[in-house]
């Protein structure tokens, strides 16, 4: 087997600059909370794919789903000729998302997919045009997406021009807002969008529960409450991006849910299928149903095998609670993290829900961001096996998402490599 030395300079020969990674190493084999790489290193892994191995890597029911699917057909195109997998998932995503009423789903490819669709299908219902996003946002990568998305380097730069009638308002952002409450914050928010956009002419207001690449913002108690009562009174669609908070990640099934909010559409992949490429909207039969016949779809979107992998990931989370795990793990790693950060002047923040946590980097005795050294933090981590990943808007923000099968000697065993990361 080449080494990761080896494979990577096959990499810088064939692989475009452009993308990137985290870690120098070039992965054998991972399961549970670990990673192996090709020179035998095992990494402690605080990242799942960036919140999609919930379930952990090579499930044993997603093994076994997808290796019986491919045995059976690998892909017909459910617009061509369907199956069953394809509507299995639909009703679960339909009775397990937030909302007691009438649901109906479609499946998509990947997260920016998800949620370039719940646009189409709020303008469409709704006959408007804008669309409302929040500062520290991300949706994606595709050129809407983009638009939607709030911070340009690296994922805007150069990229556009965008797609128009995008319209950015403030976010709850507690650190950062002065003491300003949720119910506040989310004034201010409305004002802004009536005055500057009109809620006449608004299709969706678009939010992540808990912000991701953001910086892990987690808005007061009440700001999304008092943005879905707007949203309602004003005819306009409410739709959670749940793509890195969604399927236990937060210690609920969906992070609304702790607020006991039901958006009118939500988006999903990255927990959805085991680490196979799967998304979904799911949303109000009323607005799912109001795109006529051949307006969503696509050639991938909800492929059976992915389908497969989806219906065992879901069972393996019911029948393992992984809802409850991530509750446990946001506990033991809450308490650690905050340790840390009463011994470190450099944390301005320990926050997220369950097994969704972040710390901010500042500058001692500031709230100025400090990049460099988170970077230099999980720099340490990396060298010390420990795979963390940076993110926010000042890329400021460690922030750690454990695949929630992870055994308490593993956390446990990351927890102690990022104590001594700080130093």
């Amino acid at each position: 087997m080449a080494t990761s030395e080896e494979l990577h300079k096959r990499r810088v020969e064939a692989v475009a600059r452009g993308v990137g990674s985290t870690i120098p190493a070039y992965v054998d084999r991972a399961g549970g909370g670990t990673i192996t790489d090709v020179d035998g290193r095992e990494w402690i892994d605080f990242a799942a794919g960036i919140a999609v191995t919930n379930v952990g890597n090579s499930a044993p029911r997603v093994v076994e789903a997808v290796r019986a699917q491919v045995e059976r057909f690998t892909h017909t195109c459910f617009m061509v000729a369907p199956y069953e997998s394809y509507v299995a998932v639909c009703e679960q995503l339909n009775a397990l998302t937030p909302g007691g009423f009438e649901k109906r789903s479609a499946l998509f490819n990947s997260g920016a997919e998800a949620v370039e669709n719940a646009v189409k299908i709020a303008r469409h219902a709704t006959g408007r045009p804008a669309v409302v996003v929040f500062d520290h946002a991300y949706h994606g990568r595709t050129n809407l997406t983009m638009a939607l998305t709030a911070k340009n380097m690296p994922y805007k730069h150069r990229f556009g021009p965008f797609a128009g009638e995008v319209y950015r308002v403030p976010m709850s952002y507690p650190l950062r807002d002065g003491g300003l409450d949720g119910a506040t914050a989310a004034a201010r928010s409305i004002e802004m969008i009536e005055k500057q956009v009109g809620a006449e002419n608004v299709a969706a207001l678009l939010i992540e529960p808990i912000q991701g690449e953001g910086g892990f913002v987690v808005p007061d108690q009440g700001f999304l409450p008092a943005l879905r009562e707007w949203a309602t009174a004003a005819g306009v669609v409410f739709v959670a991006d749940e793509i890195q908070t969604g399927f236990c990640r937060t210690g609920d099934w969906f992070a609304c849910a702790h607020e006991g909010v039901e958006p009118d559409l939500i988006t999903l992949a990255k927990g959805i299928a085991g680490g196979l490429p799967l998304a979904a909207v799911t949303g109000r039969a009323d607005l799912m149903d109001a795109v006529h016949v051949g307006g969503l779809g696509g050639t991938y979107g909800g492929n059976p095998i992915a389908c497969a992998a989806a219906l065992a990931s879901m069972e393996t989370m019911r029948e393992l609670d992984l809802a409850a795990a991530a509750r446990r793990i946001g506990a033991v790693m809450g308490e650690r993290l905050r340790a840390i950060a009463a011994g470190d002047p450099r944390v301005a923040e320990v926050r997220g829900r369950g097994a969704m946590l972040a710390m901010e980097i500042v500058v001692p005795g500031t709230l100025t961001p400090d990049p460099a050294a988170t970077a230099a933090i999980s720099a340490a981590c990396h060298a010390a096996g420990l795979l963390t990943l940076t993110c926010g808007t000042y890329g400021n923000v460690l922030r750690f998402l454990p695949p929630l099968v992870i055994s308490d000697d593993e956390l446990g065993r990351g927890l102690d490599i990022l104590a001594a990361a700080f130093g």
